[in-house]
This record gives structure tokens, C-alpha cells and sequence, in this order.
């Protein structure tokens, strides 16, 4: 029987879950449709995590050039062209955006240009024009929120513009202390800009292990970066030709650039959930069941929108599940696996990086688990020569009463890369036992997860 609808599915959303649930969609026979009103890529590709990746690459040869002295390189002083980085940048997103079109041209799928509008349970309207399909998937991703401080929004620009300054700033003030605040005040600092960091906290990143949060405080300071801790601002204001932020220690700094990174809203503005009745949460998210279902039978969401865990792999496998489940006719091995959000690693690629898998100590604690503690802090090899004192730190949590690793945790160099291959153990099970049977790779410091033998007292 012929569909009454234009499409099966209509997705509002170009990022890296739309693009996944629409092509997967797609090649399960789905005729699907994706609106974007900018270029294919979404927040991760355009506005987040490969710009901002490739700007910490750029970032980290501050430390290569100042650590080859001691391995016998004679470097002379380096110069930094910040608007060729910027313009290599560009042209890699230019690239990276015409391969996520090639994607939907290959896959089959429609591509509208222009802002969607829900206008009816089963309405999509994008300039102007309805366009109706059996189901609706949001999959419209965060926007980054400028806090209501006096001066702040006049003032201050968000990590969008902050990827594509022309012109590298003398000084920064980045209030803040996520993710995205701790990111680009290492790539800012390597660069040579003074750089404060102003956050309300004792330690950045909340959520992550306290010895990790306070390691990296310490490497951030001895790479330059001026910590405000426990201090909010409290207004921004211009000052000749520079940009006064007034602290509520009393201070006052004077910088070219100001970077509010304290975090991201749900991006539903004009998306008209309200008048289709979709429910929300009480921050602004859109409310979902385990199938991501909304409170409208034929609308759903994935990804940032629904603020679950705002991570760009979480979303890509919400999107594949999403269409295995609705249009795999249940013969995909995803179709009816329910989505898990237990032991996800993530990674901060702060400067050094922190990267993590399941929980932290007081996660455990705050569980009631009993736990044995194996921390390790050392200087890496390659710092020895270079004469730089930055420590690594590598943790691993134990359930004491099964023997199985609950936590892992490392800050240092190759972090992120070390903690993904650990993850496999966690969703295999792995125990401490298995950790002690692994023969290390020596001389790697990943070898420390698998030579850890005494347990912290107490």
C-alpha cells in the first residue's frame, strides 16, 4: 500500500546522530529526508569536537618544541601563524562536510535545506514549504549558553567563536570549568595568550575523579594557565581597547577576550515542541522514553537534545539503534538491544589529557560499594629529559567483593587512547586478577594499569 506521507522519516538535524539514524534508515529501505539549515557535520564536525581537536594538535607543539632541547635539538624560537591554522582548519571542515553529503547522496537520502518547524504530529515546515512523513526524529543537538551576568552577552563570545577568532588574542579571560572551559585554556596558553581561567569550584571538571581533577590543576598552572578558583565574575564591561571583567575577590582583569564555557542548552528554540505538546525536562530538554519516543507517539529524539550523556558516540549509537529498532525489521542484531548507558568512556583533551571509564571513588562510595583504591603517580619518561616535572596519574577502582574493576582513570599523555582500549575490559568484565595476568608493554606508561599491586590505605 502506498505511504499517505512524503517520508517515512524526517530528521531536523544534519550531526553526527541525525546523519547516523537517517543513512541507517536509509539502507534498511526507509525513504528518509534530513533538514539542516547549515552545512551537514552538526556541533561535533562544525563547532566542537574536530575543530576543536585540531586546534589542540596545533597546541601541543608548544611542548614538543619546548621539550626537544633537553632530547639535544637546537630549535630556535618558534612562530605561530594563527590565521593559517585557522584557515587549514576551515578547509578541513569544508572537506569533512562535503564527505557527510556524500554519505546522504550514496545512502539515498533526501537533503532539505533550511530550518525545520514541527507544524503537526507529522509535519516538518522549512521555508515555507510542509513536508510530512510517518515519523519525526529531533536530532537537533546543544547550543552553548552565555550566563546573565552584567555585560557578559555584550561582551563575551561562546567555543563557536572562539574556533574561529581571525586573530589570536594577547590576553583571554574563559569563565568556566567543563569540558570545553579546561580545553581551550590549554590550546590558548600553549599558544602564548595569557590565559585565565575563572571558574566558582575548588577543582575544574565536576564529575571526574578528585585526583585527576586536582593532577590536571596542577599541570595547568605550571603550563601558564592563571586558575581563579572559587571566584565568579561578576561583570564584563569595555575599557578603552580592552575588555574589563570585574571578579567578586575584587580584582579586575584587562583582556582582549572573553570566553563564557559554562555550558550548553538543549537547541530548541523555534523548533515548536510547544505547540505540538512535546514534554520537556526542567532544564529544556526534550523528555524520551528508552526508544526515544517523546510524549507524541510519532515524534522522537537523540542525542544532545535530550541532555542524557551529551557525548557525540553516545548520540551516533542512539541514531543506529533508533533506525535498526524502527526500521530493521527486527532482523539486525541492534534492533532490540536496549541502549546502555553504563561504563561509557569519555576523555577531556585538556592539556595534559584526562580520560575515564565507569566510576569515580566517590561515585563507588556514595554506592555504598566496598572498594580497594590502586592509584599511581609518576613522572613520565619523556618528560625526564625534557626537565618538565608534570606528573601522570593512572586509578583503578575495585569492587572488593567480586574483584572486578569498577573505575579507571588516567591524566597524561596518550590518556584518551589508553582508557578506550580499557573500556573493552569493562564490558567484558574484566577483574583485577585479569588486569595482574596481562603482561605489560614495556617501557609504555600503560603498563602502569597492569603492574598495580598495592591498594591505597584507607
Amino acid at each position: 500500500m502506498a505511504s499517505t506521507y512524503d517520508f517515512d522519516l524526517i530528521t531536523i538535524g544534519g550531526g553526527s546522530g541525525g546523519v547516523r539514524a537517517s543513512r541507517i534508515a536509509a539502507s534498511h529501505g526507509a525513504k528518509v529526508a534530513v533538514v539542516e539549515e547549515d552545512r551537514l557535520g552538526g556541533t561535533c564536525v562544525l563547532r566542537g569536537c574536530v575543530p576543536k581537536k585540531l586546534l589542540v594538535y596545533g597546541a601541543s607543539f608548544a611542548s614538543d618544541f619546548a621539550d626537544a632541547a633537553g632530547f639535544g635539538w637546537q630549535v630556535s624560537a618558534p612562530v605561530h601563524d594563527w590565521p593559517a591554522l585557522i584557515k587549514a582548519k576551515n578547509d578541513e571542515l569544508d572537506r569533512l562536510a562535503g564527505i557527510y553529503r556524500g554519505m546522504m547522496d550514496k545512502a539515498g537520502v533526501t537533503v532539505i535545506e533550511g530550518r525545520g518547524v514541527i507544524t503537526g504530529a507529522h509535519e516538518v515546515t522549512v521555508n515555507g514549504k510542509v513536508w510530512t512523513a510517518e515519523r519525526i526524529l529531533i536530532a537537533v543537538g546543544g547550543w552553548p549558553h552565555i550566563p546573565d551576568i552584567p555585560g557578559m552577552r555584550d561582551h563575551a563570545i561562546s567555543s563557536n567563536e572562539a574556533l574561529d577568532l581571525p586573530q589570536r588574542p594577547d590576553q583571554i579571560v574563559i569563565q568556566g570549568s567543563g569540558y570545553i572551559a579546561v580545553e581551550f585554556a590549554g590550546i590558548f596558553a600553549s599558544f602564548g595568550v595569557e590565559t585565565h581561567l575563572v571558574f566558582r569550584a575548588s577543582q575544574p571538571l565536576r564529575g571526574f575523579d578528585p585526583d585527576m581533577r586536582q593532577g590536571l590543576m596542577t599541570a595547568m598552572q605550571d603550563r601558564g594557565v592563571i586558575l581563579h578558583a572559587g571566584t565568579n565574575i561578576t561583570s564584563v564591561a569595555s575599557d578603552d581597547d580592552k575588555t574589563a571583567v570585574s571578579l567578586d575577590n575584587g580584582n579586575t582583569l584587562r583582556v582582549d577576550c572573553v570566553m563564557a564555557a559554562t555550558g550548553r542548552r538543549p537547541n530548541i528554540t523555534g523548533l515548536g515542541l510547544a505547540d505540538q505538546g512535546v514534554a520537556l525536562t526542567d532544564n529544556g530538554a526534550i523528555k524520551v522514553q528508552d526508544d526515544a519516543q517523546t510524549s507524541i507517539s510519532t515524534i522522537y529524539a537523540i542525542g544532545d537534545v535530550t541532555d542524557r550523556i551529551n557525548l557525540t558516540p553516545v548520540a551516533i549509537a542512539e541514531g543506529h539503534r533508533f533506525a535498526d529498532h524502527f526500521y530493521g525489521q527486527n532482523s539486525h542484531p541492534q534492533a532490540n538491544r536496549p541502549m546502555s548507558y553504563t561504563n561509557i568512556p569519555s576523555a577531556v583533551f585538556s592539556q595534559p589529557p584526562i580520560a575515564s571509564v565507569g566510576l569515580t571513588e566517590d561515585e563507588a562510595k556514595q554506592q555504598g560499594l566496598s572498594i580497594k583504591v590502586y592509584v599511581e603517580s609518576f613522572r613520565a619518561m619523556k618528560n625526564t629529559l625534557a626537565g618538565r616535572n608534570e606528573k601522570s596519574i593512572m586509578k583503578l577502582i575495585v569492587n572488593a567483593e567480586d574483584d572486578k574493576v569498577i573505575g579507571a582513570h588516567m591524566l597524561g599523555f596518550d590518556a584518551p587512547e589508553i582508557i578506550q582500549g580499557i573500556a573493552i575490559a569493562f564490558k567484558a568484565g574484566a577483574t583485577k586478577a585479569d588486569f595482574d595476568a596481562t603482561i605489560g608493554i614495556h617501557p609504555t606508561a600503560a603498563e602502569e594499569f597492569v603492574t598495580m599491586r598495592t591498594p591505597r590505605d584507607g
